[in-house]
Order: structure tokens, then C-alpha cells, then sequence
């Protein structure tokens, strides 16, 4: 039984004036500086920048910016007077999200409540000059985890497909282009862009896409998930055959929305988070295979965002099933589902790790060795680092390579530096091997 010490007891042993037990000195306990929105980037990922390897060619292919952090000079390349007009008056109101947004004040759960608090926003000091800010952080990002290219998407932007006025969805995300390819990408080659598609309004998504064809920073086209318009509409031809014809990629970036009337029955965010980030490419890619797709684009690579793996083993095992029993309601489809999406695309982030005989049955279903992309997800709460896919054990040394860079440079046409294909199997020189 513990007996209860008197006040100012030591337990019989004695102390000197500087608190050491017996005469001897006591250690020292340091306190870790804490993490605050004004935190340096490089600081946050002070441990990461230790770990990485500079032989690795390193692909990020889903990081973000924080564009309400420069809300003003988007507002100010909208190509109304009208929507400029109320986005700055919708900007200056106390309480409203920044300028014609729908983002849901109240409801931003990812800091947990401050304990994170570098997902709020990237308030730290950047030195003035010709080099603009969003584009110190990026830097500062890529320098510390060893990154060659990052791609970056919008933030708050990314439930604008929820907006109730598809005119404003065009207006915002053809500002966000404007900024980003005039403002952001010029400023360093190694930040790259999946240009955003307005996808509510398909003849704005063909103008866009033609107009940024040639633009060097523009990689791919990105369609934000969370929204319910159908993949498959007929409206969306001519935006996939114009995708098809740039050569470039399609990507669909996943994300959540709790006034989603089916998320409405979740009541923790935790609950409404797992789900939401696959429900919505869960269904557009069901929609996609089941309606041949494929085969009416056979060029077109195509891309899932931010849904993590888990899923996927789920629904190609489930749609073959359901194929084989119907396959007169697929009649475009020449082979099972699994095999189309088995030559999709998809992204690590976030890695499923708690069980790494699902997480390798994973890696083999979509035939990770060559479909996989590294994402990071900086700066959110969640974020991965390079080394989710280094450390993982069932996968060899070229596994590795491919999902960190290689994959991703055969994809988007990326160059790599020839000192960083040494090390690769059977690599031309100066460009991206195509071998597992």
C-alpha cells in the first residue's frame, strides 16, 4: 500500500540548493518548442529533412497551397467587374468565408481543435523580394522531404463543386488558373499544377483545357470529386476527347463535405472523414468503368486523388462479381472491371498502414510497381512522407523508386536527373525507365 509523503517530504534523501538528489546534479529536462501557425515550414519538418536521400527522384503529386492566404490577388483576375465586385464585398465581411466560397465556417475540424495547428494556415515570416510567398513555402516544403517536383492543388476550393451557382464555380476556378499559371508556377520549374476544371459547367472545362494546352507548368486537369454530377454524361465527351488529345492526364482529387445529406448521418468527424475521401471517387470510378469509358478513351490516364488504397481491392472484386452476373448492363466493357482499373492511376496519400498484409494485397491488385504515385498531402493534418513507401518491406528497391518518382515522370512527361537514375534498372539516359 503507497503511503501518502508530507508536504516538502524527500523521502529521506537529501537535497542541495540547486534540487539535486544525494549531491548529485539533476538532469535538465528541455521543453520542445511548440508549433504554431508561425512555425517555419523547415522547422515543422526538421526530422524529414534527416531522412531523405538525395539519390531518390521524388515525385509529389498531390501537396497543396492555401489560396484564401492571397484571396486578393485572385479576386483580382476574376473576368467580371460584376463577380469582382461581390467578391471583394463577401471578402470584407466579418464572419464569411473569404470571396464567394462555400466553405462552411465552424465545421474546419482538421487541427483538432489547435492541436495541429500548422493546418489552420502557414503564417510564418518569408523574406520580401521578387519570389512570392506561397511559392517560399512550397520551396521550403520540397527542400526538406527531398522533393524533385510537387504538384499543388487548391484548398478550400476543393468543395466548390458543392457551390449552388455553377457560374461561380467557372469565375473562382478560372481566377485560380490565372493566378496560378501567371502568378505561382513561372517562379520555379519544379512546382507543377493539375489545371482546375470547373466541372459543373463541361463547355468552360473544354475552354480551359485549350487554353492551357501549351502552358509548360500545367501537367494534367483536375476534376474535384466532391460533387454529384455523373462521370459519364454525355455533356462530358467533348472534355474527354480534349483531355485525350493534350496527351495529358485527368485526375480526380477526392475530398469531404458533411452537408452531404449521407454524411449527415456520421456524427464525429472521424466518421465522416474515412468515408467521404472514397465515396466520391468510389462512385465516379464505378461509373466510369461501368460505362465504358475505357474504351471510348483508350488514351486517356486517368487518376485517383486523396482516397488512400484500402478501397480499391473492395471495389474491383465487388464490380467483376456484379459483371459476371450482368454483364449485358456493361456493354461497352471487353474485359472485367479489375482490369480497367488495373490500368488507372492512383495515389499513396493517405497510406493505409495497420495491417501491411492488406496493405501489400493492395499494392498487388492495382499493380503498384507501376500505377502507384507518391503524394505527401502537405501541408494537412495527415500528411505522408517518402519515406510511407521506403519503409514498407514487402517492396523491392526498383518498387520503390517507381512509386517515389519514376512512375509519376512517365506520366507527366517529367524529366529526370541522370545521377538519379544510376541506380535504376535498365534506364535510358536522361529519361524515365518503363520497367518494373
Amino acid at each position: 500500500m503507497l503511503k501518502r509523503m508530507p508536504p516538502n517530504s524527500n523521502n529521506g534523501k537529501k537535497h542541495n540548493g540547486n534540487g539535486s538528489k544525494n549531491g548529485k546534479k539533476a538532469a535538465r529536462v528541455k521543453e520542445l518548442p511548440k508549433i504554431t501557425v508561425q512555425t517555419d515550414t523547415r522547422d515543422i519538418l526538421a526530422h524529414a529533412a534527416k531522412e531523405k536521400r538525395d539519390d531518390y527522384f521524388i515525385v509529389d503529386v498531390d501537396a497543396h497551397v492555401t489560396e484564401t492566404a492571397f484571396w486578393s490577388e485572385i479576386i483580382d483576375r476574376m473576368d467580371s467587374d460584376v463577380y469582382r465586385q461581390m467578391a471583394r464585398a463577401f471578402k470584407d465581411r466579418g464572419g464569411s468565408p473569404p470571396g464567394l466560397l462555400n466553405a462552411t465556417p465552424g465545421f474546419l475540424h482538421q487541427d483538432v481543435f489547435g492541436r495541429i495547428p500548422h493546418q489552420q494556415r502557414l503564417a510564418e515570416s518569408v523574406p520580401g523580394g521578387r519570389t512570392h510567398a506561397q511559392v517560399t513555402l512550397v520551396q521550403r516544403a520540397m527542400d526538406s522531404m527531398g522533393i524533385d517536383y510537387m504538384v499543388v492543388f487548391p484548398t478550400p476550393m476543393l468543395v466548390l463543386g458543392m457551390h449552388p451557382q455553377v457560374e461561380t464555380e467557372v469565375v473562382i476556378g478560372n481566377a485560380f488558373n490565372k493566378w496560378l499559371t501567371e502568378e505561382i508556377l513561372p517562379q520555379d520549374s519544379r512546382i507543377k499544377a493539375m489545371l482546375y476544371l470547373p466541372f459543373n459547367h463541361p463547355e468552360a472545362c473544354v475552354k480551359a483545357v485549350e487554353m492551357y494546352a501549351d502552358n509548360p507548368g500545367i501537367i494534367g486537369y483536375s476534376v474535384t470529386s466532391t460533387r454529384f454530377r455523373a462521370v459519364n454524361h454525355d455533356s462530358y465527351m467533348p472534355l474527354y476527347s480534349a483531355i485525350q488529345a493534350s496527351g495529358k492526364p485527368l485526375g480526380f482529387h477526392s475530398g469531404f463535405h458533411w452537408g452531404d445529406q449521407s454524411m449527415q448521418q456520421c456524427n464525429r468527424f472521424i466518421s465522416m472523414h474515412s468515408i467521404s475521401f472514397v465515396y466520391y471517387n468510389l462512385i465516379h470510378l464505378t461509373n466510369w468503368i461501368i460505362n465504358g469509358l475505357p474504351e471510348r478513351f483508350p488514351k486517356l490516364n486517368v487518376l485517383w486523388i486523396e482516397s488512400g488504397l484500402a478501397w480499391v481491392p473492395f471495389l474491383m472484386q465487388r464490380l467483376d462479381s456484379e459483371y459476371m452476373m450482368r454483364s449485358s448492363e456493361a456493354p461497352l466493357l471487353k474485359r472485367r472491371p479489375s482490369e480497367y482499373i488495373a490500368e488507372m492511376y492512383f495515389t499513396s496519400q493517405p497510406l493505409e498502414r495497420s495491417n501491411l498484409k492488406l496493405t501489400e494485397a493492395a499494392f498487388d491488385a492495382i499493380n503498384a510497381k507501376t500505377q502507384l504515385l507518391f503524394a505527401s498531402d502537405w501541408p494537412h493534418w495527415d500528411f505522408d512522407l517518402p519515406n510511407s513507401i521506403t519503409s514498407l518491406p514487402f517492396l523491392n528497391e526498383q518498387a520503390k523508386r517507381n512509386i517515389l518518382g519514376l512512375n509519376a515522370a512517365r506520366l507527366f512527361n517529367l524529366d529526370v536527373p541522370k545521377h538519379k537514375l544510376a541506380k535504376a534498372k535498365h534506364a535510358p539516359a536522361g529519361r524515365v525507365p518503363v520497367t518494373a
